[in-house]
């Protein structure tokens, strides 16, 4: 990205195209929304929307980021995290668009260390298990869930069912994503 980033009204026009492009993607989907689409629908043309990122790799990259702050605004201390991530992994149903998008580059950057995704999704899994575990810890500090559980190995379990679910659904999207993850989470809760 050029000095764009800098000014005012390229930092605004920027949140502008991410915001529009997350409910492009997520009404239309990953296929069906180009950076022509989202270009028109901001008022410029596809040279002017590329413009304001290194690449349309770059754009798609962005637009999961931006939708990963909507998600992370959630209270980081959270009472109960599990719940909150299978709520999260449910809600991901109505955003059929985002779950598309996610799968494909998440898979294309997975075997390519050189694609442009490939850093954000590692750098993505390492910060969500972390935030999963550190919640997991807190549920078994509160007897909320089984002490011989290793909290790490947990949140990598959750995030492979709830990645492994989206895949599922979209084959089939009478696959309830969150009851899934709420079926694994159930197996180390404890009742109190």
């Amino acid at each position: 990205m050029a000095s764009v980033g800098r000014y005012p009204k390229g930092v605004a026009k920027r949140a502008e195209i991410l915001e529009t492009a997350l409910a492009l993607v997520a009404q239309r989907g990953f296929r069906q929304t180009s950076v022509r689409d989202i270009a028109a629908a901001v008022g410029l043309t596809q040279a002017g929307l590329l413009h304001y990122f290194e690449s349309k790799d770059d754009l798609w990259v962005a637009i999961l980021r931006t939708r990963d702050k909507i998600d992370e605004a959630k209270d980081p201390d959270d009472p109960d995290p599990a719940a909150t991530f299978a709520a999260l992994i449910r809600h991901n149903a109505e955003v059929p668009g985002l779950v598309q998008m996610f799968a494909n580059l998440s898979a294309a950057a997975a075997t390519d260390p050189e694609h442009p995704a490939h850093e954000y999704f590692r750098q993505r899994y390492a910060r969500s298990r972390a935030t999963i575990a550190a919640g997991l810890r807190r549920m078994q500090a509160s007897g909320r869930l089984d002490t011989a559980v290793d909290p790490e190995v947990f949140a990598s379990i959750l995030m492979a069912v709830s990645d492994g679910m989206q895949v599922q659904w979209m084959f089939d999207e009478t696959r309830d994503m969150g009851a899934h993850v709420e079926a694994v989470i159930a197996l180390a809760r404890r009742e109190l």
